[in-house]
């Protein structure tokens, strides 16, 4: 209290992050449907941030305080807490990327392990000569000059989250449902507030805030995105044309439903199937990218709205489509090719414009030449 610390405010600020963190535990917030993996992690990071709001007021309690109590639990309690800005920015940063591309690259696993091997060997070399924080005769706590390592490294990971983001989000634009930096903010900008103003403590509130946003991003996931494709969902679409309408807007739409996928199905298992849906809307994030988006409309039909089309953008995007499905044929080494029929037109939407009936006919023509040369045991 004699160094300005105003410990009701630490108490109010890490009681507020324990009520928000306790709810998405208690809810299982958490737990997000069909991503087993995404969800243990944010649990972890959910119950580790938990313990810090917990942990974090004692290193207020006991600072100033006499005694070689005190002088151990203040040692003990900063580590802890160094510790937990460590651990929680790596799994923030793995939970990033694994939402993102599903994987965790080996580069990666190798960056964020040089940086935590940093960071270890510093708090340990700092038990013995104090280089990342000190308690003094008094048994008050400051910082050395290795702190700030902690500081750049946190932010080093935010960064790189933010780019991956980015460049994802420009690949597929589904992802505006996972807004990272929106959810990132608040940790961000509580750490810096912390790393500025020395003496008080709302870092581990803001890791709450940011978790608390997570799971809402999550949420939304849920409601508006197909978990098996990554794609929109009906909800999605029926936003988006009430949107159109509304604004008078030129679009370009396209209806693409999979040719022999029940064929795909009854031969190779439904798992296989699935990975055809999978791989299908990859091929059409990767046709698309920024310039409109990929929707699941039904099974193995999608369709695809394009933003301010011109009078080549149907036949551009189909070609592309086809070659992108080419591609897939070539390089996938499946006992079957995936092919397509597809339909589309550009359309000035108002009140009255009904285009999902137009491109329905439309690939259905397109459907109908293929089966004039294919069997037609395979069609749905």
């Amino acid at each position: 209290m004699e160094r300005g610390i105003d410990l009701l405010a630490v108490l109010v600020a890490d009681f507020i992050g324990c009520l928000l963190l306790l709810h998405i535990i208690i809810t299982k917030g958490w737990k997000i449907p069909t991503r087993g993996q995404e969800s243990k992690m944010l649990l972890m990071l959910t119950i580790a941030s938990l313990i810090n709001c917990i942990v974090d007021p004692a290193a207020f309690w006991f600072d100033g305080r006499p005694g070689e109590f005190s002088y151990f639990i203040l040692v003990s309690v900063n580590t802890v807490l160094f510790l937990y800005n460590l651990a929680v920015g790596v799994g923030v940063f793995f939970l990033v990327s694994y939402r993102l591309r599903r994987k965790i690259t080996l580069a990666q696993k190798v960056t964020v392990s040089l940086m935590l091997l940093t960071e270890i060997l510093l708090l340990v070399m700092n038990l013995f000569t104090p280089t990342v924080f000190s308690i003094d005769s008094g048994n008050h706590y400051h910082r050395e000059r290795f702190y700030i390592v902690f500081v750049l490294f946190g932010f080093a990971l935010i960064i790189y989250s933010w780019s991956i983001y980015a460049v994802e989000r420009f690949r597929n634009g589904s992802l505006r449902y996972f807004p990272v930096w929106q959810f990132m903010m608040p940790a961000l900008i509580c750490i810096v507030i912390q790393t500025v103003y020395y003496g008080i403590s709302i870092q581990p509130v803001g890791y709450a805030v940011s978790f608390t946003a997570i799971v809402t991003c999550f949420q939304y996931e849920c409601i508006y995105i197909d978990k098996l494709t990554g794609a929109f969902n009906r909800y999605e679409l029926d936003k988006i044309i009430e949107t159109l309408k509304k604004k008078n807007r030129t679009i370009a739409a396209v209806m693409l439903d999979l040719n022999d996928f029940k064929m795909i199905n009854d031969t190779y298992s439904h798992n296989e199937g699935d990975a055809a849906l999978v791989a299908v809307s990859g091929i059409l994030f990767g046709v698309v990218r920024n310039s409109g988006i990929v929707i699941r409309f039904a099974g193995d039909e999608f369709i695809i709205v394009i933003n301010k089309p011109d009078e080549n953008t149907i036949p551009v995007l189909k070609e592309e489509i086809e070659k992108g499905i080419e591609e897939y044929n070539r390089t996938s080494q499946k006992p079957y090719k995936l092919s397509a029929a597809i339909g589309g037109e550009v359309f000035e939407m108002n009140g009255d414009t009904d285009f999902l009936k137009r491109i329905d006919e439309l690939m259905y023509i397109n459907k109908s030449e293929y089966y004039k040369e294919h069997d037609r045991r395979g069609q749905r």
